[in-house]
């Protein structure tokens, strides 16, 4: 693995690099957002677990069945606009 090489010295360098590229007055808000984030998934995570057991304790199946796409006869391919150009009204004389 990659990562299993860094040293603490490594992590100070790349510390220093996320400092100068964000900024430290925005760094707390970075670290609030992520973890704010982080929070949200574990609650979607756990709602989802709990949707999926049954009143018995039993895992439901949850999935959508997949169905066969039948061909879409008769439609109209679809066309990328071209792009608009502007008229050159710059006269150049000499």
């Amino acid at each position: 693995m990659m990562l299993g090489n860094l040293t603490g010295l490594h992590l100070l360098i790349i510390l220093g690099i996320v400092v100068l590229l964000f900024g430290a007055t925005k760094l707390p808000a970075l670290a609030k957002g992520l973890g704010q984030s982080i929070n949200i998934f574990k609650k979607e995570m756990d709602s989802d677990d709990k949707k999926a057991k049954g009143s018995d304790g039993t895992v439901q199946n949850t999935a959508v069945p997949t169905t066969t796409a039948e061909p879409v006869v008769n439609q109209a391919p679809v066309v990328n606009p071209a792009p608009s150009v502007q008229p050159n009204t710059d006269v150049h004389t000499k």
